[in-house]
């Protein structure tokens, strides 16, 4: 089992920058695959970005792909989502979840930590 805590929120201007970070406890971080999923006011959570466990594979939404960078340091229990050129419409809650299965099967989620973007 595993629990994960997101920090790293705020409020940005559009363009600007924001790097999340999402620490998590435990001795087998490493056997997780992790993903960073976000829900906007009114709208359902969608995925954001996701990396294997060993860091080697990464996947990103359409929305964020050239923009969100996802990485991970296995040694400090720790996944990061850089957040670069962000918009308005990237407004939202964001968490990071953990799965033995890459991309499905989430099952240990964080609170979220709240990104938002001025116009």
């Amino acid at each position: 089992q595993v629990q994960v805590v997101e920090s790293g929120g705020g409020l940005v201007q559009a363009g600007g920058s924001l790097r999340l970070s999402c620490a998590a406890s435990g001795r087998t971080f490493s056997s997780y695959h992790m993903g960073w999923f976000r829900q906007a006011p009114g709208k359902e959570r969608e995925f954001v970005a996701a990396i294997s466990k060993s860091g080697g594979g990464t996947y990103y939404a359409d929305s964020v792909k050239g923009r969100f960078t996802i990485s991970r340091d296995n040694p400090k229990n720790t996944v990061y989502l850089q957040m670069n050129s962000l918009k308005p419409e990237d407004t939202a809650v964001y968490s990071c979840a953990a799965s033995l299965f890459l991309l499905r099967a989430y099952d240990y989620w964080g609170q979220g930590t709240q990104v938002t973007v001025s116009s």
